[in-house]
């Protein structure tokens, strides 16, 4: 399925996330059994940007980086950017217990292949679980590249590939026979949760990444796996 979506992958990860926004939360708190919410504190640590500077999250889903950056930078601003509405809309009551969110977080409905920001607008930049959806990972992050003010950091978060035997033949049993029978239980999209470890195991490694990363022009780029290699952090300047 995942091999033949061609020209269609935009439209069918649009659809997807659309199905599965209800209850995605609730799978990513199951499927990494919590430990997503630690992978976003990480991201947003990595960030370092002013006090009041303005961050882009590309392809923010139901928000959660976005919100965790902004409880972090007290006078941060957010411009939370997915395209698919839906998600977006399952993710905004997050906001609500927030001072002042509704000024500080602007949701915008886009495309990662084309942001809709001038050049150097933001302080930094942060986007997580959305290159293995993308179809040109290159553009995606050449954009980021270009809307990132010079010295501005990019931090992105991904499923990866674990280095040790054992720990790799669990993960993908996990991901290929469990992920997808849990979706379907609490989904309702069993599809859509086997999508999800075809797109994890066609992704780049965590060193593929981020030569892609300096191709197009970031520097000082490094990475951190977490979760024995499960995830990595990758982090470049601009």
């Amino acid at each position: 399925m995942y091999g033949d979506l061609g020209s269609d992958k935009p439209g069918y990860v649009r659809r997807m996330f659309a199905a599965i926004a209800g209850r995605y939360d609730t799978m990513n708190r199951l499927m990494t059994l919590g430990r997503d919410e630690s992978w976003r504190r990480v991201v947003v640590g990595e960030l370092t940007i002013p006090p009041d500077g303005w961050v882009i999250d590309m392809a923010t889903g139901t928000g959660d980086v976005a919100r965790q950056v902004i409880e972090t930078y007290p006078h941060s601003r957010v411009a939370a950017l997915d395209f698919c509405m839906e998600m977006m809309l399952a993710g905004r009551h997050k906001f609500a217990a927030l001072p002042g969110s509704h000024e500080r977080v602007s949701f915008v409905c886009g495309d990662a292949l084309a942001l809709p920001y001038l050049n150097e607008t933001f302080d930094g930049a942060t986007t997580g679980f959305a290159l293995r959806n993308v179809v040109d990972i290159s553009q995606a992050l050449h954009e980021l590249w270009r809307v990132l003010k010079p010295g501005g950091r990019m931090v992105c978060l991904e499923i990866s590939r674990p280095r040790w035997r054992i720990v790799s033949d669990v993960y993908w049993w996990y991901f290929f026979r469990v992920v997808p029978l849990l979706g379907g239980i609490i989904s309702g999209q069993r599809e859509a949760y086997s999508y999800l470890p075809q797109s994890a195991q066609a992704f780049l490694t965590a060193e593929q990444l981020a030569a892609k990363m300096e191709a197009v022009g970031f520097r000082q780029v490094r990475f951190r796996r977490l979760m024995f290699g499960a995830v990595a952090v990758h982090i470049g300047v601009k």
